[in-house]
C-alpha cells in the first residue's frame, strides 16, 4: 500500500493562479463555499451591545473563496492555511486577517470565535478528527460550527476520484487530489464533535443538474449546490456549541 502524504493542503501552491478561474480545477470549491455560506447565522447581538464585532474563522481558507459570500454579514473574518500563496489571495478577497499555520494546531485561544467553518479540508489531512477537535476548541459556547467534506464510502470514491479526476471536463480537479483512505467517516465525525460540545446535523450536497448542464455547455460560470438527504458523497455538518 502506498504511503499517505503528510498533508495535501500545500499541493494547492501549484494552483495559486487558478483560485478564481471559474472553469479551472478549483471552481467546484467556490460552488461549495457559496452553499456553506447559507448556514452562517447573523452575528450575536450581544457583540453589538458591547461594541465588538463578531469573529468568524475559516479554516483551510485557501485563496479566500468564502470571502465574497461573507460580505455584509457583519463578521470580522479570519483565515488560516498552510499555503502562503493562497493566503495572499485570501487577503485580497474579503479576509480581514490571515494566519499561516497547521490546521491541526490552531494558533488561537479557546472559545475565541463566534463561527468556525472548515470546507473541503478534512479529507486532505491524516487525522481529520484532530482538526475537528481544534475547531470545537476555538468555538465559543453558543457559536456555530460548519464543516463540509467527503464521506468514506465506495460511492464517494467513484464520484470524487474515478469520475471527477479522470473525465476531461471543465472544473476537473487534478489527478491525485483525493485519497479515498482519508475520506471522513460520518459517525465518527458526529461522535468527536459531540464529545467537544457540538451536536452536528448532517445533510448532503450535490450540484444542481440544470446548472451543471449549463456549465458544461459553456452557458454558465457557476453551479449552485442543492441539499439532499443522502450524505454518501459530499456532505455538510452544522451545529451549535452548548
Amino acid at each position: 500500500m502506498s504511503r499517505l502524504r503528510s498533508n495535501f493542503i500545500t499541493d494547492y501552491d501549484g494552483l495559486a493562479g487558478q483560485w478564481w478561474d471559474p472553469r479551472g480545477p478549483l471552481a467546484p470549491l467556490g460552488w461549495i463555499a457559496r452553499a456553506r455560506a447559507d448556514f452562517v447565522p447573523a452575528p450575536d447581538t450581544a457583540h453589538q451591545a458591547e461594541g465588538e464585532q463578531a469573529r468568524l474563522l475559516d479554516v483551510a481558507c485557501g485563496g479566500g473563496l468564502f470571502g465574497p459570500h461573507l460580505a455584509g454579514k457583519g463578521y470580522r473574518v479570519f483565515g488560516v492555511d498552510l499555503s502562503a500563496t493562497a493566503l495572499d489571495e485570501a487577503r485580497r478577497h474579503g479576509f480581514d486577517e490571515v494566519v499561516r499555520a497547521d490546521i491541526a494546531g490552531l494558533p488561537f485561544a479557546d472559545e475565541s470565535f463566534d463561527v468556525v467553518t472548515a470546507g473541503q479540508c478534512l479529507e486532505h489531512v491524516p487525522d481529520p478528527f484532530a482538526v475537528v477537535t481544534e475547531l470545537c476548541r476555538v468555538l465559543r459556547p453558543g457559536g456555530t460550527l460548519i464543516v463540509d467534506t467527503i464521506a468514506d464510502t465506495g460511492l464517494a470514491r467513484l464520484v470524487a476520484i474515478t469520475l471527477a479526476e479522470n473525465v476531461p471536463l471543465p472544473g476537473r480537479p487534478p489527478r491525485g487530489t483525493h485519497d479515498h483512505r482519508l475520506f471522513v467517516n460520518r459517525d465518527r465525525l458526529l461522535r468527536v464533535a459531540r464529545s467537544h460540545g457540538v451536536e452536528l446535523e448532517l445533510l448532503g450536497l450535490r450540484p444542481r443538474f440544470r446548472d451543471g448542464i449549463g456549465y458544461l455547455a459553456g452557458r454558465r460560470e457557476e453551479v449552485r449546490m442543492t441539499r439532499i438527504k443522502s450524505t454518501a458523497v459530499l456532505y455538510l455538518g452544522v451545529g451549535r456549541k452548548w
